[in-house]
């Protein structure tokens, strides 16, 4: 089944989006994360407020994933003109839709999105120790440039690889 990429626009379609992230961030990093850096970065990065002023202040933009009427995942996005890079900021489906192909539609569509805004690579950061992530974005052409650890406050830091796709 096609997926379709539904902006999110709307302040109900961002508490929705919230929602989700909450429970999507709840499944993926339990075995990565502590609960209390879950909650702290989901209440940080993936709430209301948050979303809302990235979309608004710093231009990035959100999708739904959604298959048969059905949002089963999200993307959060944001272009980099000054580089000529696409900024992978989120990339996540339910636990309950995964293994369904939706991760490789959805690269296909940020290729396309990459190619329509004159971009010429797309770059995304993972947690070190998410090796399901790393296999899958290596599959589908994504290598590793660096490393870097992120202080993010209250005594929590991102232990990431940056990976780079050149479209």
């Amino acid at each position: 089944m096609a997926l379709q990429f539904i902006p999110v626009v709307t302040d109900e379609q961002i508490h929705m989006l919230a929602f989700m992230a909450d429970t999507v961030w709840h499944e993926w990093f339990i075995s990565i994360l502590s609960a209390e850096q879950i909650d702290y970065m989901v209440k940080k990065f993936q709430s209301f407020g948050p979303m809302k002023k990235q979309m608004v202040q710093d231009g990035y933009e959100y999708y739904f994933l959604n298959a048969g009427g059905m949002n089963v995942g999200y993307i959060g996005i944001h272009a980099e003109n000054e580089t000529g890079k696409l900024f992978l900021s989120k990339i996540y489906i339910l636990k309950s839709f995964r293994k369904k192909g939706y991760a490789g539609e959805t690269f296909e569509f940020l290729e396309g999105l990459c190619r329509g805004m004159g971009l010429t690579s797309i770059w995304l950061t993972v947690n070190k120790h998410n090796d399901n992530a790393i296999g899958v974005y290596t599959k589908k052409g994504f290598r590793t440039i660096r490393s870097e650890v992120t202080d993010i406050g209250s005594g929590f830091v991102m232990d990431d690889y940056v990976m780079e796709k050149e479209i």
